[in-house]
């Protein structure tokens, strides 16, 4: 005869709120979250991007952020371990678990997007990748490029406008 004892296990409702840099990196964030949930022995259930919103006050000088709903399997005693752990994370900036009793097992499949959240990880990591070819071309900052000060105008960066105020044609001294 053995004195094991079996884990209580429940399952439970998180609401992870990350911010708008890490949704950028959504694939890396997921991830995260996986190895998360792997720490504390939890099973996913179902996962799904509830919302991108606004935040109703800052958070680490973030005003947007993301949040992802997910439902999963987990020994009770291992809560807390999980939410100590998404505490000190620096990807997620707040978690609210809550135990889910009041769903069916239905009503929980049915929240099951994690196809839907990987492509748009794809999405976010291509758009990502485009950007990184493209360069930051849109804003310059500085001195003008060497090219375009040798236009071989003598006005070169001014575009035909006189910048002292006075135009030059019509001095009459």
């Amino acid at each position: 005869m053995t004195t094991e004892t079996m884990a209580r296990t429940g399952v439970y409702e998180g609401m992870f709120l990350i911010s708008q840099a890490a949704a950028a990196q959504l694939g890396d964030t997921l991830a995260h979250i996986h190895e998360l949930f792997e720490r504390a022995n939890a099973t996913v259930v179902a996962m799904r991007k509830w919302d991108d919103r606004r935040l109703a006050y800052e958070i680490d000088k973030q005003k947007r952020g993301v949040y992802i709903l997910a439902y999963f399997t987990c020994p009770t005693d291992m809560v807390t371990k999980l939410e100590r752990d998404v505490q000190i994370s620096p990807k997620i900036m707040r978690v609210l678990v809550v135990k889910a009793d009041h769903l069916t097992d239905e009503e929980i499949k049915a929240n099951d997007e994690r196809q839907a959240l990987t492509d748009e990880a794809k999405m976010r990591a291509e758009r990502a990748d485009v950007g990184d070819e493209e360069g930051s071309g849109r804003v310059r900052l500085g001195a003008p490029e060497q090219a375009a000060a040798d236009t071989g105008s003598d006005d070169a960066g001014t575009d035909g406008v006189d910048t002292d105020g006075v135009d030059e044609d019509s001095e009459e001294n």
